[in-house]
């Protein structure tokens, strides 16, 4: 019996499949989650997610949200979530260059703690699709 894995950003349903298996990244490490798991709620935070069916392996970048485990569903809701697949090395250099000199930028202001929270958030949601798209290949 597989899992159904279903994972909303505000913007989209940006996943919504069967699967065999799922990789979450987790505040308390990764969690490998197959058919029949307990019953969870985990806070997810930025990294690379690994979705496995039919014996191949996809992966995702997402940022940090939520993931619960309930039945046979997984549902994680993220502020980001994107398929590797679909994006190439440029566009992904690109953004963790962006991040990280917004982030720099913003180290040297005056911004507040939640701000730079924020910044620092999309740059390791921009280094999460570098990692993911270096294991994707």
């Amino acid at each position: 019996m597989p899992l159904t894995l279903e994972i909303v950003t505000p913007d989209a349903t940006v996943f919504s499949e069967d699967v065999d298996s799922v990789v979450v990244p987790t505040a308390n490490g990764k969690i490998d989650i197959l058919p029949h798991h307990v019953p969870i709620i985990d806070k997810l935070i930025p990294g690379d997610l690994k979705v496995e069916r039919n014996g191949s392996h996809e992966y995702l970048a997402v940022s940090s949200g939520f993931v619960e485990v309930y039945s046979d569903k997984v549902s994680i809701l993220t502020d980001e979530a994107l398929m590797i697949s679909e994006q190439d090395d440029s566009t992904i250099e690109d953004a963790v260059k962006r991040a990280q000199d917004a982030l720099s930028e913003g180290k040297k202001s005056n911004l507040d703690l939640a701000a730079l929270q924020k910044l620092e958030a999309a740059a390791r949601f921009a280094l999460a699709q570098q990692i993911a798209k270096g294991k994707s290949k």
